[in-house]
């Protein structure tokens, strides 16, 4: 029997449940590939699904990890769009945080000439909510404003800079840091604000002229969606795709009705099944990394031992773009 090294998770709970152990190497099935595991990326919702917290439910036990790049290792059978020894970088459900994993063939992007395995990992869970939850759910047309919150985290590095790509007019980006807000200036935002400072929803409208922002990306939690309202425009849309705080939010819905306001849940899974919008999004996120004008960031690297550490600096607020493991 083939083994590896891999994170089990045998009990829900903080980071400390993220345990190495060596388990059976898994073995394709139809339509299946099997992939030698090079980077895997680390995100807000393997934090949920850790804590039983996400959209979904999760069962026990389980190898977190939804972002895979890597080498095709093996196929199993009816699979012809990929060979051994292509590299590509998928996007599942879990199993990444480990030496190998099994990923449908049909999910699997060709990863282009140049593309390391940590950016690569950069790119599908990450790249893919950012350009959804701004052009898909909110809307963004060419001169509207955008506040992007956690400017300086995976989803925020990339919004900031599609938001310019995208046409947007003033891109406001909130960070918790000085260190964090220059680097969102240097992406292209044209306004930076602290949001540990409360008064940043006047920040927000003082920077539009005083009549609010157009979009606004949430994923905090707690009272920021409130204080997101009091900074939309007229005819606004907050985007809600995350509660990184973990702490529980709510609406008063009848003071949508007096700016016309709209509030829109993001989730990606919905993107994944739709293969034609899939397509569409990932050439053009791949079309801006050839020419050079999106960026990628991979702001920590970890051996797979350092799961738990991986995902205590992510929940502490102590990283800048992408994390990534590798096994």
């Amino acid at each position: 029997m083939a083994t590896m090294r891999a994170i089990v998770v045998e009990e829900f709970g903080g980071p400390e449940v993220l345990e190495l152990a060596e388990v059976e190497r898994p073995e394709p099935g139809p339509g299946e590939v099997l992939v030698r595991v090079e980077s895997a990326g680390i995100n807000y919702a393997d934090t949920m699904r850790r804590q039983n917290q996400y959209l979904k439910k999760q069962t026990l036990p389980f190898v977190p990890g939804s972002e895979v790049a890597g080498t095709v290792e093996a196929l199993g059978s009816g699979v012809s769009n990929v060979s051994e020894g292509d590299r590509i970088v998928n996007l599942g459900n879990d199993g990444g945080y480990a030496e190998y994993a099994v990923v449908p063939s049909r999910t699997v992007i060709p990863v282009p000439d140049g593309l390391g395995p940590d950016e690569a990992a950069a790119i599908p869970l990450q790249g893919l909510t950012a350009y959804h939850v701004l052009k898909t759910t909110g809307r963004l047309a060419e001169g509207e404003s955008v506040v992007v919150h956690a400017a300086a985290g995976g989803v925020g590095y990339l919004a900031v800079q599609m938001a310019k790509l995208m046409g947007a007019g003033t891109v406001i980006a909130t960070a918790s840091n000085q260190e964090k807000l220059n680097l969102a200036k240097d992406l292209g935002a044209d306004v930076v604000i602290d949001y540990t400072e409360s008064s940043w929803p006047e920040s927000v409208k003082t920077a539009t002229g005083g009549r609010g922002a157009d979009v606004i990306l949430e994923m905090v939690g707690g009272d920021f969606p409130e204080k997101n309202l009091d900074c939309l425009a007229p005819f606004g849309r907050m985007v809600v795709y995350g509660a990184a705080s973990g702490e529980p939010s709510s609406v008063e819905l009848f003071r949508l009705m007096r700016r016309q306001q709209t509030v829109s849940g993001f989730f990606l899974p919905w993107v994944l099944d739709d293969t034609d919008l899939l397509a569409a999004s990932m050439g053009e996120i791949l079309s801006w990394l050839g020419s050079g004008e999106l960026k990628l960031n991979v702001g920590g690297r970890y051996p797979l031992s350092d799961a738990a550490k991986a995902h205590a600096d992510l929940e502490g607020r102590k990283t800048v773009g992408k994390l990534v493991l590798n096994p």
